[in-house]
C-alpha cells in the first residue's frame, strides 16, 4: 500500500461553527425568504484553512472545540468530509452560522453568532491540548474568532510556547488577541482590512494604506512577515527590507462571495512555506487563491487547478522600505 503523507500542519479553530449556506433570489424584509440549502459543512478559521489545505493536496490536522449537539454535529461533518480533525469538549454549544447568497445583486450575507464561553478550565484544557498537539507539526495556523470572555493574552501564551519549542506560527487573528500576540514573536502575521485599519486609524484602501499597516506591525518586533489584504486590488507583503504590492489576477468570472477569501489566502501560503517557497512566493500563491474563492457562492472554495491558472498572471512591484 502506498504510505500516507504525514501532516506537517496544524491548524487551530477556537471557536467552530456548522455553517449551513443559503441561496435565495431576492431578500425581503416582510414575509418568508425561500431558500435552498445549497450546503452544511463544518466552519471557523483553522477548519476553512485544512479544507483548503486539502483541496491543495497538503494534508493537515485541523484542532477545534466540540460542544454539545452542534459540536457532535460538527464531528460527523468533519468526519464525512474526510478532513483529519481533533475535537476538544466543551460544555456550551458550539455555534451555528448562516451564509445567504442573493441571486439577483450577487451579494451574500454571512451571519454568525458570537459562539460559546469557556470556562476558566476548559481555557486551560484548551490551551494544554494545543500547545502538545503543536510540538508534533513544524507549523501551526492559529486563525478564526476568539470565544467570547476570551483572556486577551490566550493566543500570546500558545504563540510565546510554540516559539520556545521551534515551531513556525502563521497567525490570523484580531482585537485584543491580535494585540497581545504582537509582543510575541511569529513567523508571519496575516491582516485583514479591519485590523489593518484599526492600527492606521484610516480605512485600508489602497496598497500605500497597507504598506502603513505593515509597517507598525514590523515596528513591533513581533514578526519579520507581514501581508495585509486590500479588497479586489490585492495585498501588500512586506518584510524587513521590502515591500511587495501583490495585484490581484483579473477575475474570469464576477465576485460572489468573499465568506472563505482569507482562510485560502492564508492556506495557499502556509501550503508553500511547507513545500520550501519564499514567503514572497507564498503570499503571491495565497493572493491568487484568495481571487479563485471569491467567485464561488457561499462558503465554497477554489479548485487547485484555478488557483495554478490564476497565480500566474499575479504581478508583485517592489518597494524599498525607508
Amino acid at each position: 500500500m502506498p504510505s500516507v503523507e504525514q501532516p506537517r500542519i496544524l491548524t487551530v479553530t477556537l471557536n467552530p461553527t456548522v455553517d449551513l449556506s443559503l441561496d435565495v433570489q431576492h431578500l425581503v424584509s416582510g414575509g418568508k425568504n425561500r431558500a435552498h440549502l445549497s450546503s452544511v459543512q463544518g466552519g471557523g478559521g483553522g477548519i476553512n484553512v485544512a479544507r483548503c489545505l486539502a483541496r491543495l493536496g497538503v494534508p493537515a490536522m485541523a484542532l477545534h472545540t466540540s460542544g454539545r449537539e452542534v459540536g457532535h454535529r460538527l464531528n460527523r461533518l468533519l468526519d464525512e468530509e474526510g478532513l483529519p480533525h481533533l475535537g476538544i469538549d466543551i460544555e456550551s454549544e458550539t455555534r451555528e452560522a448562516v451564509v445567504i447568497g442573493e441571486a439577483w445583486s450577487g451579494h451574500s450575507y454571512h451571519v454568525v453568532p458570537p459562539g460559546p464561553r469557556l470556562s476558566e478550565a476548559e481555557e486551560s484544557r484548551c490551551l494544554e491540548a494545543i500547545v502538545s498537539a503543536a510540538r508534533d507539526y513544524p507549523y501551526l495556523v492559529l486563525t478564526g474568532s476568539a470565544t467570547p470572555g476570551l483572556r486577551d493574552d490566550f493566543s500570546a501564551d500558545i504563540l510565546r510556547r510554540a516559539h520556545a519549542d521551534g515551531i513556525r506560527t502563521v497567525l490570523d487573528i484580531a482585537g485584543t488577541q491580535l494585540r497581545k500576540a504582537l509582543q510575541e514573536r511569529v513567523f508571519l502575521i496575516r491582516l485583514d482590512r479591519r485590523e489593518a485599519g484599526a492600527l492606521i486609524g484610516r480605512a485600508i484602501e489602497t496598497f500605500p494604506d497597507a504598506r502603513a499597516a505593515n509597517e507598525c506591525v514590523l515596528d513591533t518586533g513581533a514578526t519579520d512577515n507581514v501581508i495585509t489584504t486590500v479588497g479586489a486590488l490585492g495585498a501588500v507583503y512586506s518584510n524587513r527590507q521590502t515591500h511587495h504590492e501583490v495585484s490581484a489576477p483579473p477575475l474570469p468570472h464576477p465576485v460572489c462571495s468573499d465568506a472563505c477569501a482569507g482562510d485560502s489566502l492564508v492556506a495557499a501560503l502556509t501550503s508553500r512555506l511547507v513545500a520550501g517557497d519564499s514567503c514572497l512566493r507564498a503570499c503571491e500563491y495565497g493572493v491568487a487563491a484568495a481571487a479563485a474563492t471569491v467567485m464561488l457562492p457561499g462558503t465554497l472554495v477554489f479548485e487547485h487547478d484555478t488557483v495554478d491558472q490564476l497565480s500566474d498572471t499575479v504581478h508583485t512591484r517592489r518597494i524599498q522600505r525607508l
